[in-house]
C-alpha cells in the first residue's frame, strides 16, 4: 500500500513539473520578483491599457464618419483593417518592452510579403480593386449591371469579387479587377432609362404628317413618361436611307417598365403609321417562274 501511495506521489510530482517546464513557471516566477521587471510588466499593461482606449475612440470616430459617405459593408471593410493594424502594433510593442529583437522580425515579414505579393499578385490585384468599389459605391446589391458583355442583377459585392445573376437565372462571378480595369454599367442608379427606337417610311410620304403621327406614339404608350419637361418623348428626321427615310422616337419611362416599353412603342408605333396611311419600306424579293417556253434552247456544235 505504501508502495502504491508513494508511486502515485511519484507521477504527481513528475507531472507537477513538466507543467512547470511547459509553461515556463520557474522563469515567470523569477522575471517577477525583479522589481525593473515588475515596473516594465506594469507600465506594459497600462501601455495597453491605453493603446485599447484610443483604439476604441479612433474606431468609433472612424465608424461614423465612414457611415456618412460609405455603404455598410465598406464601413465594416475599413474597421476590419483599423483592428488589424491595431493588433499587430500592440504585438510589436510587447515584443520590443520584452527585449525581442524586432529588426529581424520587420525583415522576415518584409521577404513574407515579397514572396506572398509574388504568388497571389490576382489575389492581391482584386483586393485592392474590391476595396475600390467599395468605396466608389458604384453599385450596390440589387442593382442591374454590365461589365464586359455580362449583366444581370448583383448578388453580392466582395473585396475579391462581385457575384451577379443573369437575366436567365445563371450566377456568374466577376473578379474585382475586372471591374475596376473595364466599363462598368449600372442600368439602376437613376430612375429614368431612355428609349430609342428606329424607323423609316416611303420617300413618298409626307414627312410633317409622319412627324406629327409619330409624335402622338407616346400618347398612347401607358408606361412612356410625357409629362415631365426634362424626359419629354422627342422626334428626329435621321436622314436618307437605301430603301426610306429614317426617323427616331425618343422615349422616356420608368426603369422598371423598359423592357415593356420597347414592346409596346414598336406595336404603337405601327398601329398609328397603318391608320394614318404611312407605309413602312421593306426588303422584296421579285422571283420569276420560268417555264420550258421562257427557257432558252442552247445548241452546240461539235
Amino acid at each position: 500500500m505504501n508502495e502504491m501511495t508513494e508511486g502515485a506521489m511519484n507521477v504527481a510530482n513528475e507531472t507537477a513539473r513538466q507543467m512547470q517546464n511547459f509553461f515556463h513557471v520557474n522563469e515567470i516566477i523569477n522575471y517577477v520578483k525583479e522589481p525593473e521587471h515588475v515596473v516594465k510588466f506594469a507600465t506594459g499593461v497600462i501601455a495597453v491599457l491605453i493603446f485599447w482606449v484610443v483604439y476604441r475612440l479612433i474606431r468609433m470616430i472612424i465608424k461614423k464618419g465612414a457611415a456618412r459617405k460609405f455603404e455598410p459593408r465598406a464601413v465594416k471593410t475599413i474597421t476590419k483593417v483599423v483592428g488589424y493594424v491595431f493588433y499587430v502594433l500592440i504585438v510589436m510593442y510587447v515584443l520590443g518592452l520584452f527585449g525581442i529583437n524586432l529588426g529581424a522580425i520587420w525583415g522576415a515579414m518584409g521577404i513574407a510579403g515579397v514572396a506572398i505579393g509574388f504568388a497571389a499578385q490576382t489575389t492581391v490585384s482584386n483586393l485592392i480593386s474590391g476595396v475600390f468599389i467599395m468605396t466608389e459605391k458604384a453599385m450596390k446589391i440589387g442593382d442591374f449591371i454590365e461589365v464586359d458583355g455580362v449583366s444581370g442583377t448583383v448578388d453580392k459585392v466582395g473585396l475579391l469579387s462581385i457575384r451577379i445573376h443573369t437575366v436567365d437565372n445563371q450566377l456568374i462571378r466577376i473578379p474585382s479587377s475586372a471591374i475596376i480595369n473595364t466599363k462598368l454599367k449600372n442600368y439602376s442608379t437613376f430612375d429614368y432609362r431612355r428609349y430609342t427606337f428606329d424607323v423609316s417610311v416611303d420617300y413618298s410620304t409626307d414627312l410633317d404628317k409622319a412627324v406629327e403621327v409619330l409624335n402622338g406614339v407616346p400618347a398612347r404608350c401607358k408606361l412612356a413618361v410625357t409629362d415631365k419637361a426634362d424626359y419629354a418623348p422627342k422626334v428626329l428626321v435621321t436622314g436618307c436611307m437605301d430603301s426610306g427615310i429614317g426617323m427616331t422616337l425618343i422615349v422616356w419611362c420608368e426603369r422598371q417598365n423598359f423592357f415593356d416599353l420597347k414592346t409596346e412603342v414598336c406595336v404603337q408605333t405601327v398601329k398609328a403609321f397603318n391608320e394614318a396611311g404611312i407605309n413602312i419600306p421593306y426588303n422584296r424579293v421579285d422571283v420569276s417562274v420560268l417555264t420550258d417556253k421562257t427557257i432558252p434552247s442552247l445548241s452546240f456544235k461539235a
